[in-house]
């Protein structure tokens, strides 16, 4: 199965000890791994993160394939305020952004496509861990939590792990799934990662 292929995807947090960068494997409904994200980030950016609120740092997250080939690359730069970060195609093409609305109960970002079309809002709950993608008629087209009650359901035991759910009936264009995995792996990075 291609990465991008399902309509599910189980997303597993890495966990260790002062973990000094971010890694998740993803994995299909059946919990087949299917790819991987990791954050690269260089030795002096790792320190920094032991000093400075992570969610103002800049960071570079490729998802690779079981072959360790790059399919997406997502990246932000340094931030104070408001969060706009870009994803690039396995041909460093960039194929979208979303941008961190700055005031959002719960969090949201806006996510764009290359032509600066809004495609969705990924927009979390006031209880902050149940998000929805909606489309400019406010119809769902996705979500994102931490509820799974599929056959891989021993594999969500952590609180670290969540579920993407994608609609393909309404969402068949595929950089349009690549976009929304992108926006859903970053919640934890830009919205979640308050431990320095």
């Amino acid at each position: 199965m291609a990465a991008f292929d399902t309509d599910t995807f189980l997303v597993r947090e890495h966990v260790g000890f002062m973990k000094l960068h971010e890694a998740y494997d993803l994995l299909s409904a059946d919990g087949k791994i299917i790819g991987t994200a990791v954050e690269r980030a260089s030795g002096w950016k790792k320190l920094l993160k032991l000093f400075v609120n992570k969610q103002m740092l800049g960071f570079t997250v490729e998802i690779l394939n079981e072959q360790q080939q790059v399919l997406l690359t997502i990246t932000r730069p340094f931030t104070i305020l408001r969060s706009v970060v870009s994803v690039f195609d396995a041909n460093a093409t960039k194929i979208g952004y979303f941008r961190q609305h700055l005031l959002s109960l719960g969090g949201a970002f806006d996510v764009h496509d290359a032509q600066d079309k809004k495609i969705a809002l990924l927009k979390g709950d006031w209880k902050g861990w149940n998000f929805k993608f909606t489309d400019d008629s406010g119809q769902e087209i996705g979500t994102v939590g931490r509820q799974w009650g599929g056959i891989a359901k021993e594999l969500f035991t952590n609180a670290d792990n969540y579920v993407v759910h994608i609609e393909r009936s309404k969402v068949t264009d595929v950089k349009q799934v690549q976009l929304m995995l992108a926006a859903a792996l970053c919640i934890d990075m830009v919205l979640k990662e308050h431990d320095g």
